[in-house]
């Protein structure tokens, strides 16, 4: 089996702060105060291109439909891209810094994805489809899926809006990109930390 891990949208840029101000006028931010959105809804507008880059990707190239993707949510652990999100759930979102030096975003990532690797088998893929220059994911995620945590290979030195560029262009032509594992993190020129 393949499962997806998409890391987060941001939470701090401007887009967040439209989507969350209490005067914001436009039909998605009066949506999530109404009647909430889904995650996906929600991290799709704050990053536009890499999250959505993420996110085709992972269903363009899932192995079956059943196949988890999970989205990795500051506090919360691993969900569903399906999850109802109200502005009070965005608002804790935003409080929690993606960091391992913070607390309840390591506690809650770790307990779910030891849920997660202990119902895998051996020869599942764990796919990181996030950054892998910094420990925020793998220090993390490595010592829980081991060998069986992976990311594409052509993230090596390239920045998330190129990273959003190449997964559509890889949705688009139906070839899925090269993984490599993760032991552990992984510099800008591809040199393990």
């Amino acid at each position: 089996m393949k499962v997806f891990l998409l890391s987060p949208a941001s939470l701090t840029g401007v887009r967040a702060g439209q989507l969350l101000a209490a005067r914001s006028r436009f039909a998605l931010a009066r949506r999530l105060r109404a009647e909430g959105l889904t995650l996906e809804e929600a991290f799709c507008f704050l990053s536009s291109l890499y999250f959505r880059g993420k996110l085709a990707y992972a269903r363009r190239f899932r192995t079956d439909e059943k196949a988890p993707i999970f989205v990795i949510a500051p506090g919360q652990g691993l969900m569903p891209p399906e999850t109802p999100c109200t502005i009070d759930s965005m608002r804790r979102f935003r409080r929690v810094r993606v960091s391992t030096a913070c607390r309840p975003y390591r506690e809650a990532l770790d307990a779910h994805a030891r849920e997660l690797a202990a119902r895998l088998d051996e020869d599942s893929q764990v796919i990181l489809l996030g950054s892998i220059a910094s420990g925020k994911y793998i220090d993390v995620l490595a010592p829980i899926f081991g060998r069986r945590l992976m990311a594409p290979r052509a993230f090596i030195g390239i920045g998330d809006m190129s990273r959003g560029s190449l997964m559509f262009r890889a949705v688009a032509s139906g070839v899925e990109l090269d993984y490599m594992p993760l032991p552990g993190r992984i510099s800008r020129h591809g040199q393990l930390l």
